[in-house]
């Protein structure tokens, strides 16, 4: 451990000078690199310090017990042991957390989509219930939630919502979400009263700029149209809607919420681009052995992860087999709980496969 400690304070130390350098503040790549790497590994090295601090008054006891006569000072010593012993374990363990690899994608900014699953005019409202429950959740965080577009669904909810949520370690929270998400209640059209099951599609991709990411003019096919809306009445006189389409990929966005061109070409790339890097990111997954799929799942669109049991008040994530029954409080936002479980069997699980 102190080994691991003493290269990690090494490195500290190298991107303090690095960070300095007028060449790297030239390069606005490496240097938002080197400050994301910085902000770890300040706190590895508080967290090292500490441990190390301890570890030494722990031997400065241990001294006093073996060379001094004096009752009063072995008596402070055996009470400083007794204090200092048991903080060690707890460090260490903190410690394997922080030493674990990061996802560089843990820190950027997260598009969240929800598009209404099987269940017809249900499934829409469901979407409609998770996108303001992250909504609030966000409000919770101090997390921005900044609505992207929207298709309403007939009767209520959304057919399809997208938003784009910035803050601190963003992805790193969103990134469980990803998956179906199933909900079995009486809908509002149900005369007999039945519990019906409907589902609807999380999709979370780290939100990359066209520094870190970039996509070839050559490679998109961009169309300027007149917005229209429902029944296909006119509702916006200039050519403002955008669609774009990523002929590689195959991947298409359309935007037109807002009245400005610009703006709504601005989303159109940031959505294009997020989705195209999640294609990448999910190819290069799928080629490296290391990367096997881990208890918290793979984050694949199809793979049911959660239920929400209305009539029991009860919500199951069933990567980690966790239930709990404050169904109402988690609808409003408060779902900290499951994501923080979530995040200890990552670590638990990433802790097994490095043999920490």
């Amino acid at each position: 451990m102190l080994d691991k400690l003493a290269q990690i304070e090494n490195r500290f130390e190298e991107v303090k000078q690095e960070i300095l350098d007028p060449e790297v503040m030239k390069d606005m790549k490496r240097y938002k690199e080197l400050n994301i790497e910085y902000k770890h590994l300040e706190e590895i090295s508080k967290k090292a310090t500490e441990y190390k601090e301890t570890l030494s008054n722990i031997e400065a006891s241990k001294e006093i017990l073996e060379t001094e006569s004096d009752a009063e000072l072995r008596e402070m010593a055996k009470e400083e042991l007794a204090e200092l012993n048991p903080q060690v374990p707890v460090l260490e363990e903190e410690l394997k957390i922080l030493l674990i690899p990061k996802d560089p994608n843990d820190s950027k900014n997260v598009v969240l989509e929800i598009s209404a699953g099987t269940g017809g005019d249900e499934a829409s409202l469901f979407a409609g219930d998770l996108f303001r429950m992250y909504q609030r959740y966000c409000d919770r965080k101090g997390l921005r939630f900044e609505v992207t577009s929207i298709s309403e669904g007939s009767q209520g909810g959304y057919k399809e919502a997208v938003a784009t949520i910035s803050g601190a370690d963003a992805y790193g929270i969103f990134k469980f979400e990803a998956g179906v998400h199933r909900v079995q209640r009486v809908p509002k059209t149900e005369s007999q009263g039945r519990i019906h099951t409907s589902a609807a599609t999380v999709a979370t991709m780290p939100e990359v700029e066209e520094m870190d990411f970039k996509i070839e003019e050559k490679d998109i096919i961009k169309e300027i149209t007149n917005a229209s809306g429902p029944g296909g009445q006119s509702v916006n006189t200039t050519y403002s809607a955008v669609k774009l389409t990523h002929k590689p990929t195959g991947v298409r966005v359309s935007m037109q919420d807002e009245k400005s061109q610009l703006k709504n070409l601005e989303k159109a790339m940031k959505i294009l681009r997020a989705r195209v890097y999640q294609i990448e990111l999910d190819k290069r997954k799928a080629e490296e052995d290391t990367l096997r799929r881990s208890m918290v799942g793979s984050g694949d669109r199809s793979e049911k992860i959660r239920t929400y049991n209305f009539p029991q008040g009860r919500v199951t994530d069933h990567r980690i087999n966790l239930t709990l029954y404050n169904l109402s409080a988690i609808m409003d936002g408060d779902i900290d709980e499951i994501i923080q479980s979530l995040r200890v069997a990552e670590n638990a699980e990433k802790l097994k496969e490095g043999g920490m």
